[in-house]
């Protein structure tokens, strides 16, 4: 099991940047995608910015040119750098890990950081 934790949420002006951070720990054995998904309000979960199993990365269109994930094996650590901040970016960014370990399918999430745009 992955265990994903998260930090760097926050409130921010409009046009600001965050940069989020996902520890992970545990066996990451079998482990072919991460990402960081994020909910607004009333909203569902969706996919933010990932890394797929053969190490490209896919964005949401609506954070292209402006979202960079990142990655860091030394750290065991999933960045998100977050710049040109809109309200619309206002929701609970989540960390994600799955694939399949010990022949189960695995879907593992952090408990979510709140980052919040003012205008």
């Amino acid at each position: 099991q992955v265990q994903l934790e998260e930090s760097g949420g926050g409130l921010v002006q409009a046009g600001g940047s965050l940069r989020l951070s996902c520890a992970v720990s545990g066996s990451i054995v079998g482990i072919n995608s991460m990402g960081w998904y994020r909910q607004a309000p009333g909203r569902q979960r969706d996919l933010v910015a990932g890394f797929t199993s053969g190490g490209s990365t896919n964005y949401a269109d609506s954070v292209k040119g402006r979202f960079t994930i990142s990655r860091d094996s030394a750290k065991n650590a999933v960045y998100l750098q977050m710049n040109s901040l809109k309200p619309g970016d206002t929701a609970v960014y989540y960390c994600n890990a799955a694939g399949v370990q010990n022949w189960k399918r695995v879907n593992d999430w952090g408990q979510g950081t709140l980052v919040t745009v003012s205008t």
